[in-house]
């Protein structure tokens, strides 16, 4: 696992639409809406461009999030919570997304707001298993 700028990347052994396709049972599970699966390279492909495949998963709870908006109006820039499942250059593929302190300090969150937020790590762990 690495941290960097903010973001959390860490390697899996699945493949990027088997890592999504986890995570989005997960959340399933645990009443999480998933607002939006994004392929970003069908959607390269569609212009004739070539990507690596690459997909982005929005998802959240508006009872957790709204509290966030509410006191920081911005933060929606960064809401709904998004993973990104992406394939490197090396075959390997990566699983990325915002450090819940890392959006703490950057909107000045209460420690008991970033609660809100803090759901992702052990949301992506259950993915992995």
């Amino acid at each position: 696992m690495t941290v960097t700028d903010g973001i959390i990347s860490q390697p899996s052994s699945y493949s990027v639409t088997e890592i999504i396709d986890r995570l989005a049972a997960v959340l399933q599970a645990k009443g999480i809406t998933i607002f939006a699966r994004i392929d970003q390279q069908t959607e390269a492909e569609k212009v004739g461009l070539n990507l690596r495949p690459t997909q982005l998963l929005l998802f959240g709870s508006p009872k957790a999030g709204t509290p966030l908006m509410v006191v920081e109006p911005t933060i929606a820039l960064d809401l709904p919570l998004k993973v990104l499942a992406w394939e490197a250059a090396d075959g390997r593929v990566w699983l990325s997304y915002n450090d819940a302190h890392y959006l703490q300090q950057r909107f000045s969150l209460s420690h008991e707001l970033v609660k809100n937020i803090g759901i992702m790590a052990p949301l992506i762990h259950q993915a992995f298993l």
